[in-house]
């Protein structure tokens, strides 16, 4: 059988126990003020020290009128054993935390445009509900979002398909038709809704071309032969709202990110035809879920609720 080679047999022999009194001696510059750190006595830092030096191969520090001085070696090693104590330390804290009320964090998952409409005024209808509650919101795209959620990795995601990712259950939070929005001195802007051939050359602000949103518009304005002049793309809802705003065209976005979005300068209006548009809670089915759950599923009901409310509102 073959001998492991003497720097394994070595690493295998040194403790936690001497890496703590290595800290401690940096720490403290001296064997004495180490053994205080470590509630232990002068020697028994001192033999240790030297049993680590001796396990090593090689001296940590120079003795020095009574004082340790770390070598170059000592530093380097220095610079390891502080970032790996800060690592340990971060993982006592948050286990201390976690004992402590309202130290838990409620993870969301959802889509970019959900993040910058829906999801804050629920959050505030939460936080109001729940003064304790707290909340991680990460957006992602799909597919990763789906992804993520099926692998637990969250709380609570938003989507806006509307069947269940494998591991997840899916509860439908909104279902709307998609909108128009128009700068507001734009001619179009005076009609109640917009036909597709309303848009029959019009200067247009597209989704990207892998969004499914963008797909289904394309398929409709393709099969009434209807053409537009498609000026400017962009992955995302919201941005293709700032560029309407600025006069770069008209578009057709989801209702919910074209409310949040319409101002002085930016209005909206209903298509004659229909582009449906859902917003979805997923739910992971594996992971212990925790007490905010429910209230947040009920502040993203209510909120959801309003925008339809408002949105009827603005079609009247």
């Amino acid at each position: 059988m073959t001998e492991p080679p003497q720097n394994h047999r070595t690493a295998h022999r040194i403790t936690h126990r001497h890496i703590e009194v290595f800290r401690a001696v940096m720490t403290a510059g001296s064997a004495t003020g180490a053994a205080d750190l470590l509630h232990s006595s002068q020697p028994t830092v001192s033999r240790e020290l030297a049993r680590l030096e001796s396990l090593l191969g090689y001296a940590l520090f120079e003795r020095v009128q009574g004082r340790l001085r770390p070598n170059a070696r000592a530093l380097a090693l220095w610079d390891e054993v502080q970032r790996s104590w800060q690592g340990l330390e971060r993982v006592v804290d948050r286990a201390v935390a976690l004992g402590r009320s309202g130290a838990v964090q409620l993870s969301v998952l959802c889509l970019p445009a959900l993040a910058h409409a829906l999801l804050p005024g629920a959050a505030a209808r939460l936080m109001q509900a729940h003064p304790g509650a707290r909340l991680s919101v990460t957006p992602q795209e799909s597919p990763l979002l789906e992804e993520w959620m099926s692998a637990q990795r969250f709380d609570l995601g938003l989507c806006e398909q509307t069947t269940a990712p494998p591991g997840t259950r899916a509860e439908v939070l909104l279902t709307l038709d998609e909108v128009a929005v128009l700068p507001a001195h734009h001619a179009l802007a005076g009609q109640p809704v917009l036909q597709l051939a309303d848009f029959a050359g019009e200067f247009f602000v597209s989704l990207s071309a892998d969004d499914p949103y963008r797909r289904l518009i394309d398929a409709r304005f393709a099969e009434a032969g209807v053409e537009r002049t498609l000026r400017v793309e962009t992955h995302s809802a919201a941005a293709v709202c700032a560029m309407v705003e600025q006069g770069l065209g008209i578009a057709i976005v989801n209702p919910v990110t074209a409310l949040a979005a319409a101002s002085d300068q930016l209005v909206l209006r209903p298509l004659a035809f229909s582009i449906p548009f859902s917003v979805t809670a997923l739910l992971p089915l594996y992971r212990p879920p925790l007490p905010e759950v429910a209230p947040m599923l009920e502040a993203l009901r209510a909120e959801a609720a309003a925008i339809a409310q408002r949105l009827a509102q603005q079609d009247e």
